[in-house]
């Protein structure tokens, strides 16, 4: 059997998944990272996919079936929306998810989630929601969000696995790790709740401003830097009597 550059590098750094299970009376919150037109829907945007893409496809059903079960329960849920000034560049990307736009907008699947009285809709200008939560007085809304809920198990989906959902799952353990974050426990990245985008070497090589980026690779490297940065990688999640996502 001959593998692929992708399948060997999976034997060289694999990821030990789980099945999560959060108990009873334990309070979790869920927070989605981009799940926005700009980088999901087809021909929306300057970073959004040319083509129907499977993983960012998926990404997305997985998404609105947690959205369903949260909003049921009215449990917590905070969607990190990209959103850019115009004329602010954030190199090395071109012009995207400029603010008041349809591509900052959440997708289809999810729109009707600014509608809900459980779900906090917060706009950033970076990929790092967490330092995209610092408001003009100090203080930061992502943070008294977690406090104000008394969150313990934080569960994460969206895009990209190895740049915006990576950088503000690794802020968040670090915060958690220097008490930052009340009785936070677990921040569990759900790994087909979350996708990345796909630039071959082909293209790469004459553009000198983007690297290349193979969509399966940088997506496995994703989970797996999160998760040796303290995080939980779930296969699959349930929530008491719930069925596995």
């Amino acid at each position: 059997m001959v593998l692929t550059t992708v399948e060997i590098l999976k034997k060289e750094i694999p990821i030990e998944e789980e099945s999560v299970v959060v108990p009873e009376g334990v309070k979790v919150g869920l927070v989605f990272v981009d799940i926005i037109n700009g980088f999901c829907t087809v021909g929306a945007g300057n970073l959004a996919p040319r083509e129907p893409n499977r993983q960012i496809s998926q990404m997305i059903d997985e998404s609105a079936k947690l959205a369903k079960v949260f909003c049921n329960n009215k449990w917590p849920v905070l969607a990190f929306l990209d959103s850019h000034q115009p004329g602010k560049l954030e190199h090395p990307y071109p012009p995207h998810c400029i603010t008041g736009t349809d591509e900052s907008k959440l997708v289809p699947a999810l729109s009707w989630l600014e509608e809900e009285p459980n779900v906090t809709i917060r706009h950033k200008d970076c990929y790092d929601g967490f330092i995209g939560s610092i408001q003009e007085d100090g203080s930061n809304a992502f943070v008294d969000w977690m406090k104000s809920n008394e969150i313990q198990t934080l569960l994460v989906t969206g895009i990209c696995t190895d740049i915006c959902v990576l950088d503000f799952v690794c802020s968040t353990l670090s915060a958690r790790n220097r008490g930052f974050l009340g009785p936070l426990e677990d921040v569990v990245v759900y790994s087909k709740g979350c996708a990345t985008f796909d630039f071959p070497a082909s293209l790469a090589i004459n553009n000198k401003d983007h690297l290349a980026h193979p969509q399966e690779l940088m997506h496995h490297i994703g989970l797996y830097m999160a998760k040796g940065r303290g995080a939980k990688i779930a296969r699959e999640v349930s929530f008491n009597a719930f069925k596995n996502m």
